[in-house]
C-alpha cells in the first residue's frame, strides 16, 4: 500500500522523471499534488503497470489531483548540462507550473537541487512507495511515450515506437546504418566500441548526420 504523505497536513507535490537512460528525446518530469485522501487500487510505481493501465490512470490523476504539471528538458539541455542536472531543470520545471505552490516536495532518488523558497526530501523508489510521487511517475512517462511516438513518425527507421528512445540493440544498429538525428543525445556513448559492425551507412537526410561520419568520430 503507497503511503498519501510523509507529513499529515502539508501539501507536498510528489516529483519524478522519465527518460533519463534514454539515448534519445528530451527527460520528462511531473510533479503531482493530490489530495490527502486520495486512493485508486491500481496506483503503483509506474514502472509496475501495463502501458494500458498508465494510460487509463493518467486522466484519473490529472481530474483528481489539486495541481499536476509537465516539465521538459530538451535533448541540447541535456548535452549542455548533463542528464542528471537536466533531470532536475525539468523538475523546477513542472515545479514552476503547478497551479498551487506546494509546502514541501516529494523527490524520487537520492540527489535533488533545491527548489527556491520549498523544501523537499529525496526517496528511494520513492514512485513505490508514496502515492504522490507514483502519480508523476505515471503522467512523466505517459505524456514521454507520446512524445517519443510523435518523433518516431519523423524518424521511423529507430525503432521509437517500441524502444521509446532506450537503448536497444535495434536502436543501435539503425544509429550505425543511418547516422543520428538533432534529437539523439550526443554525449551518451551511443554506439559502444566493439560491441556492432560497421555496415553499409545510411543517405542522409533531413537533421540526420550521416553514419560514416558518425562512425568516424567515435572510432
Amino acid at each position: 500500500m503507497l503511503l498519501p504523505y510523509l507529513e499529515t497536513g502539508r501539501v507536498e507535490a510528489g516529483c519524478d522523471e522519465a527518460g533519463r537512460g534514454c539515448l534519445a528525446g528530451a527527460v520528462f518530469a511531473a510533479a503531482v499534488i493530490l489530495p490527502q485522501d486520495f486512493r485508486h487500487e491500481w496506483m503503483n510505481d509506474s514502472k509496475q503497470l501495463t502501458e494500458k493501465q498508465r494510460y487509463r490512470l493518467r486522466p484519473i490523476i490529472e481530474r483528481e489531483a489539486l495541481a499536476w504539471a509537465i516539465g521538459i528538458a530538451t535533448p541540447e539541455e541535456i548535452d549542455e548540462r548533463n542528464i542528471l542536472n537536466a533531470s532536475f531543470l525539468a523538475m523546477h520545471r513542472a515545479v514552476d507550473r503547478l497551479s498551487l505552490i506546494p509546502a514541501h516536495l516529494l523527490i524520487d532518488g537520492n540527489r535533488f537541487r533545491p527548489y527556491p523558497g520549498i523544501s523537499h526530501t529525496t526517496i528511494v523508489k520513492g514512485d513505490a512507495k508514496y502515492l504522490s510521487i507514483a502519480a508523476a511517475s505515471i503522467l512523466a512517462k505517459t505524456y514521454r511515450d507520446d512524445y517519443m511516438l510523435g518523433l518516431d513518425k519523423e524518424y521511423p527507421a529507430y525503432g521509437w515506437k517500441e524502444n521509446k528512445g532506450y537503448p536497444t540493440p535495434a536502436h543501435r544498429r539503425a544509429i550505425l546504418s543511418h547516422g543520428i538525428t538533432a534529437y539523439h543525445r550526443q554525449t551518451f556513448t551511443l554506439l559502444p566500441k566493439g560491441k556492432f559492425t560497421d555496415s553499409a551507412a545510411g543517405e542522409s537526410c533531413g537533421r540526420l548526420i550521416p553514419a560514416q561520419e558518425y562512425h568516424d568520430v567515435i572510432s
